[in-house]
């Protein structure tokens, strides 16, 4: 039922804002007049793609180069929804400037060039960043009680499925070895897909590096493609899965994951902070993993450092991260949640729908934790 009512949902949205988009931008274009019935037809076509991808993103019917195609046009129409705002915005002073008609006639064409300029420009760098490898970003973070300095590398919000495969995950892995990481943890959504269809994708996880080892707490995605399935596959390549538990690494902190905060929604392995701190040693500095940052709203007297997460990619196409703010406290990067309480969030490494990316670009984390003086 929750598919169904976001996929319903998702349809109805993109409809509207297609149908904003060609009346509010395009049809307004004069350049544009004698192929406007084209373009028309295009916004249905793109309308339709959408309604394809939605109906069918959880069935695994879709081939995937198709999957590609129509999840392209989300970002499509989001980002000619976002100019069709500007234009709209712009529009409004400008059509109140006393000026005879010839003038009026050349601010116009002048206007409606740099709109059309601005939505081919903003599609185009979007999906070029969309197909670019993450970038490395290495970040510095002071933790109280910390005996030695540690690396800690976050790879997040992968989403080897349709799109990205075996290939993007080995390059993944090769560059995280490169960052001689002491600890690897994966904050979720690694999978799009189910556990039968994984194959040899997460192989190269086998191969990663790290003297503390690699250690994984699901997203929301893996309850849409059986969570436990997921979780005994990863365990079987090496990684340790933390659902609501801790371990002590190297005796030099704590480690502690939980389930996704969607686990509640569905009433299935819900996230359990008292269960997962239960061994939790508080003479340690403590991390805690949790692929939503909104676990913050559940925290009550938990002696908790810094927090790992992702999920929110950043927003992934700007200006998104601005509804993306309205579900989560943050967005993107290291905040200071309280006095004692640090948390980071990863723009992730890969891409849900639409290979896009604007102002969010897709990222490897090294996290260098030095003790505090």
């Amino acid at each position: 039922m929750f598919r169904l009512s976001f996929a319903l949902v998702a349809i109805a949205v993109l409809s509207l804002i297609n149908f904003y988009s060609y009346r509010r931008f395009i049809k307004r274009v004069d350049m544009l007049s004698n192929v406007h019935t084209p373009l028309k037809w295009g916004m249905i076509a793109i309308t339709l793609c959408e309604i394809c991808y939605f109906l069918v993103l959880r069935l695994d019917s879709l081939d995937p180069f198709f999957y590609a195609l129509f999840s392209a046009m989300i970002g499509v129409s989001f980002m000619l929804f976002c100019v069709a705002l500007l234009y709209d915005l712009f529009h409004l002073p400008y059509s109140k400037i006393p000026q005879d008609y010839s003038r009026r006639l050349f601010l116009k064409m002048v206007f409606d060039v740099t709109m059309l300029l601005l939505a081919l420009s903003y599609m185009v760098k979007g999906f070029f960043n969309g197909m670019k490898a993450p970038v490395i970003k290495e970040v510095e973070v002071s933790i109280v009680g910390l005996g030695k300095e540690v690396s800690v590398v976050q790879i997040s919000d992968v989403h080897i499925g349709k799109v990205l495969g075996k290939a993007f995950m080995d390059e993944l892995v090769a560059q995280v070895n490169r960052l001689d990481a002491d600890i690897v943890v994966i904050t979720g959504d690694l999978v799009d897909m189910p556990v039968r269809e994984i194959g040899d994708k997460l192989d190269a996880l086998r191969s990663v590096q790290s003297r503390l080892g690699v250690y994984f707490v699901p997203g929301n995605h893996e309850y849409f493609y059986g969570v436990h399935g997921i979780m005994e596959h990863l365990e079987s390549l090496g990684v340790e899965v933390l659902s609501n538990r801790s371990l002590m690494i190297d005796h030099r902190f704590n480690l502690v994951g939980v389930s996704d905060m969607i686990g509640k929604r569905f009433d299935f392995l819900p996230p359990d902070l008292p269960k997962a701190f239960l061994h939790v040693n508080n003479e340690l500095p403590t991390i805690l993993l949790s692929h939503q940052p909104k676990i913050v709203k559940e925290l009550k007297d938990e002696k908790i450092d810094l927090i790992l997460s992702g999920h929110t990619h950043g927003g992934q196409i700007f200006p998104f991260g601005l509804l993306v703010l309205l579900d989560q406290p943050y967005l993107s990067g290291l905040y200071q949640h309280s006095k004692t309480t640090q948390i980071f969030v990863s723009n992730g490494a890969g891409y849900w729908g639409p290979a896009v990316r604007v102002m969010a670009p897709s990222e490897i984390v090294k996290l260098t934790l030095k003790p505090h003086v």
